[in-house]
């Protein structure tokens, strides 16, 4: 199975990943346009015995009025069938009009099958199924009944994410054995089975797979561990296709970081590690250090937070690597949530790879952070101004000193934004200029 996930998540394409054993990608329409969905959505399913993709919120939600940017609507583009998963507590006759609306709402959606969810027992699933069957000709394929070992614990930013989960495999494990005795899984199979293909469409030399960098001349070394994980699978390929090799690396336990030539730190929850991070002195000693001696670096919310003098959470605090000038507090609410769209200024220093768009278009990304930076100076230099969203103090993101840009927004490498290729391409021209 190939999982993907529609809109801009790390934590559930983690959980996907290890449940498939297959890298999950994800799908966006705010950062990617259709014609890159479906070349990604095709690319990827090659191979496959059937793909997966997981929504996010309802059907039918979006920021636009028209729905263009839905799951219904990325359902309709791709040829996909829907699996009408119902969260049915304290719910049984009433389901009949939510179905029937959900049938009649957009009919260009098929939806295909659905699974009852959150069951109180049988009596309430008979009742259920007679309800469907005497008012819809949609057949029920599950019935899910409430359990313990059907929860994934949860915190500020939603499920707690596979890297961390202790025992993560034996949780997937008690999953898989609830949801085989409970879901007709061979009906699963015939719905995927019976999507229409969809036509085949041009690689672009700027997002195409294929495309390759004739050799693998410097390294990126990138935090992938319990405090840093939130990757989008496509980027870390890109990396590699931009001649880069990409060297992981453990903030928590390594001593320092490898040999490398460029560093990117990407999100996560630093706040939940934080002790460990600060016990680990010589790691965040020695990435200080090489950002002092020019190292470029790339950091995103949780690390642009580990970068900060300190973490403040919950009463506590512990320090950090203090190359930016500020401290980075936890809050019980959301600070930046949501979609943002940013104007690259003159202190970006990735100047060295166009755009295949139009230049001087607005680079759009996303922000999920609980934390602001407290005592950062005003005379800072920054890579974006914002045009939509948060950053980091609601006019500006892109925290700029030698050759680091830390932000608290989330890019995606696309058509209209090829940060990995900037990126790879500045870490590149700093290495050729210290070696002639």
């Amino acid at each position: 199975m190939q999982p993907f996930k529609k809109g801009p998540d790390y934590i559930d394409p983690l959980w996907l990943s290890l449940a498939s054993d297959r890298p999950c990608y994800n799908l966006d329409f705010n950062t990617q346009s259709r014609h890159e969905i479906a070349e990604m959505y095709q690319h990827r399913s090659n191979g496959a015995a059937f793909s997966l993709l997981e929504g996010n919120k309802g059907l039918y939600d979006g920021l636009e009025l028209d729905g263009s940017n839905s799951n219904a609507a990325l359902a309709a583009q791709l040829k996909l069938p829907v699996l009408l998963v119902i969260d049915c507590q304290g719910m049984t006759r009433g389901v009949a009009p939510l179905v029937l609306g959900y049938l009649n709402f957009e009919p260009k959606v098929r939806i295909a099958g659905i699974v009852l969810n959150k069951l109180g027992g049988q009596r309430h699933e008979g009742k259920l199924r007679d309800v469907l069957a005497h008012y819809t000709d949609v057949p029920v394929i599950g019935a899910v009944q409430r359990h313990q070992d059907l929860v994934i614990d949860e915190r500020h930013l939603g499920l707690v994410p596979s890297n961390e989960a202790k025992r993560a495999r034996a949780k997937l494990a008690l999953l898989a054995d609830h949801i085989e005795r409970q879901v007709d899984l061979q009906a699963v199979r015939d719905i995927a089975d019976s999507a229409a293909s969809i036509s085949a469409v041009s690689g672009d030399p700027e997002t195409s797979p294929e495309t390759r960098h004739p050799s693998t001349d410097i390294r990126i070394g990138i935090a992938r561990d319990q405090a840093f994980a939130f990757y989008y699978q496509d980027d870390l390929e890109r990396f590699r296709q931009c001649g880069a090799r990409t060297v992981f690396f453990d903030s928590l336990s390594d001593n320092g970081l490898p040999d490398v030539d460029g560093l990117f730190l990407g999100g996560g929850f630093p706040e939940t590690q934080m002790d460990r991070l600060a016990s680990n002195s010589r790691m965040r000693a020695d990435i200080r250090n090489q950002i002092e001696q020019g190292l470029p670096t790339y950091a995103e919310c949780g690390g642009l937070m580990y970068l900060s003098q300190s973490i403040e959470w919950q009463g506590r605090c512990a320090e950090m690597v203090g190359t930016i000038p500020a401290r980075a507090r936890m809050h019980e609410r959301p600070v930046g949530r949501g979609y943002t769209r940013l104007q690259a200024t003159a202190a970006m220093p990735w100047k060295t790879r166009k755009a295949a768009s139009d230049t001087n278009s607005s680079i759009r990304a996303h922000e999920f952070h609980h934390s602001s930076l407290e005592g950062l100076p005003a005379d800072q230099h920054y890579a974006y101004d914002v045009l939509r969203g948060t950053g980091i103090d609601g006019d500006h993101d892109g925290f700029v000193y030698n050759n680091l840009v830390a932000c608290y927004i989330h890019q995606r490498h696309t058509q209209a934004n090829p940060w990995v290729a900037r990126f790879v391409d500045f870490v590149r021209q700093h290495k050729q200029s210290n070696t002639r």
